[in-house]
């Protein structure tokens, strides 16, 4: 999660371009074996001395974290306003990253769930013990890396309005993402599934339509006061209002293998926050969908991806993957912050669509003879634009 409010995106609205902050959560691996490594702590320390000469074009450095396991680190971008801007901070977080994995024996790599059968370690603090405790094997099983996305927002009340409106449409951003078919050395049979694994969490899928930061602030402080939630960090919904600064995070995306992918899909997910709001504002009423319909149409594309049909987030039918992709594509067409950036954006998940997400890309490694640490050293090589 962010840590830092000097960090987050700055709100946006009407005639502004909105801010973009992003987190991306990786697999720390032995640089030689390439099995999972407790590493979290020591490349932290590396990571974080690198990351003081590594700043945005807002003057904010890079950030680092610990993670729920030490087998992940967590990078967080500072915030950016331009497509050019994230392409940079995506690249110099990721390189910073793994620079300082291997000062300590270390590769940091973009992987959802890590391929080989492993027992990971929970991290050293107090509140990881205390939620290790409470949740037993759902937190000791727990290895998965995610794209969170932040996207900046001018009031509570927009907050709540993109959300309610953005959920239907969220499951294509995790079938783009999809990045984890591999599950404790086997194949899952599912493109994601770390969004399965996810999902054993209490509050974690999709929510119902909230229609105020009231019904919000009253869902949130239900679950913490129910005594299943520690605090409010434990809100895993699929997209959430920021507790600290005015972004909505949307948590779906599986974080991506491809540096290029992981520019994408967040200014794809801009482009649908600034359409969200400005339906709200225009007076148009949220999809009335269940957050049941949404979790089946999320669990076809962690099931299948890009690989068979997906729910059409407005028509509520089946259609082939790349027309309810073309859906999106159409309902954020006039909120991209310039016409490149719309082109761009429309090249990158044509490229997506063609060559696959990073669910393919593993697959393919796998079947290279290679085995699942071919599918690891792939992905190193991948995951820095390789």
């Amino acid at each position: 999660m962010l840590h830092s409010p000097e960090l987050l995106p700055t709100a946006g609205g009407p005639g502004g371009l909105r801010t973009l902050g992003i987190e991306e959560e990786f697999l720390l691996v032995d640089a030689t074996t390439f099995r999972p490594i407790p590493a979290a702590d020591e490349t932290l320390l590396v990571a974080q001395r690198a990351s003081l000469s590594a700043v945005g074009p807002m003057g904010a450095p890079i950030a680092f974290h610990r993670e729920l396991k030490s087998e992940q680190i967590e990078v967080v971008s500072p915030p950016v306003r331009t497509r050019s801007e994230l392409v940079a901070v995506i690249a110099e977080g990721r390189r910073t990253v793994d620079r300082a994995a291997q000062a300590v024996g270390a590769r940091a790599v973009p992987l959802a769930t890590c391929p080989d059968a492993c027992t990971p370690h929970v991290a050293p603090s107090p509140r990881y013990e205390k939620i290790a405790a409470r949740f037993g094997a759902t937190a000791q099983e727990q290895l998965t890396c995610g794209m969170h996305i932040h996207v900046s927002v001018t009031s509570p009340e927009e907050g709540i309005a993109v959300l309610d409106r953005v959920r239907a449409w969220l499951p294509l951003v995790l079938a783009l993402s999809a990045n984890s078919p591999f599950w404790q050395g086997a194949d899952s049979g599912f493109a994601s599934y770390r969004y399965q694994a996810w999902g054993r969490w209490p509050t974690s899928g999709p929510t119902e339509i909230f229609g105020s930061p009231d019904a919000y602030r009253r869902e949130v402080a239900a679950s913490v006061g129910s005594g299943v939630c520690l605090d409010t960090g434990m809100i895993y919904f699929d997209a959430r209002l920021s507790s600290h600064v005015p972004t909505v995070e949307i948590r779906i995306a599986d974080v991506c293998l491809r540096p290029e992918d992981a520019v994408t899909i967040p200014v794809l997910v801009r482009a649908l926050v600034d359409r969200a709001a400005a339906d709200w504002r225009a007076g148009h009423a949220p999809a009335a969908c269940s957050a049941a319909s949404i979790r089946l149409a999320s669990w076809r594309a962690s099931r299948w991806a890009l690989d068979d049909e997906l729910i059409h987030p407005t028509e509520q039918r089946l259609v082939p993957a790349a027309a309810a992709v073309a859906a999106l594509l159409r309902y954020v067409e006039d909120h991209f912050a310039t016409p490149l950036e719309r082109s761009q954006t429309h090249d990158g998940v044509a490229s997506i669509i063609e060559r696959g997400n990073g669910a393919s890309l593993q697959r393919t490694a796998a079947s290279s003879g290679g085995g699942l640490a071919c599918v690891v050293a792939e992905s190193v090589r991948h995951g820095l634009g390789g």
